[in-house]
């Protein structure tokens, strides 16, 4: 079952650095839009929808590369994290849907809740 958590740690650490790609890559069409278009109402707002999407973006994964990383070193306040994270993630189906089911099971078998009491 130690492998269940080196997955669950991986998918974590996997899945915010995907949010981060994603939200860089609109970052980046946003800013583009913005310079092509020819109305000045379009070119102001367009960077700010730009700059408050990568923000909540990195806001909202950072906490998933925390968690992942303190499942690695399997760390209590980790997996409770990653258990509310997996929460979160059934919303966004279906890539987040699959995340947060395969987390939920593998962090409630109690072999893998025995491996964190024991550091």
């Amino acid at each position: 079952m130690e492998r269940h958590i080196n997955v669950v740690a991986a998918l974590q650490i996997g899945y915010s650095i995907l949010g981060i790609v994603i939200g860089t890559i609109l970052f980046i069409v946003f800013h583009v839009i913005g310079d092509f278009v020819d109305e000045q109402e379009a070119q102001m707002i367009l960077p700010i929808i730009a700059n408050v999407i990568i923000t909540m973006v990195t806001i909202f994964s950072i906490p998933g590369i925390i968690a992942g990383i303190g499942l690695f070193k399997r760390r209590e306040w980790a997996r409770i994290l990653t258990l509310i994270l997996s929460v979160l993630h059934l919303l966004s189906f279906p890539l987040g849907t699959a995340v947060g089911v395969y987390s939920i099971w593998a962090l409630v078998q109690p072999e893998n809740v025995e491996a964190f009491k024991k550091l």
